[in-house]
């Protein structure tokens, strides 16, 4: 049944109702806005995995010789 479920004119009617339904002027705009979260998320998960890496490093210990 599912076999062919993406095909080239599904995807071109589901461009014209969504340009329907937010108009070619929001369009753009939600583009960028969605550009710039996907940055601001690619840099936080970055942030998360070096800060992640650093804290189970192995810290050398120093002791004191007696």
């Amino acid at each position: 049944m599912l076999r062919n479920g993406l095909e080239p004119w599904h995807l071109l009617i589901v461009a014209i109702i969504i340009i329907l339904l937010f108009g070619s002027k929001k369009l753009p705009e939600a583009a960028r806005g969605l550009g710039k979260s996907m940055r601001i998320l690619k840099s936080e998960a970055k942030a998360m995995k070096d800060d992640g890496a650093t804290q189970s490093a192995p810290v050398s210990e120093t002791r004191p010789v007696d």
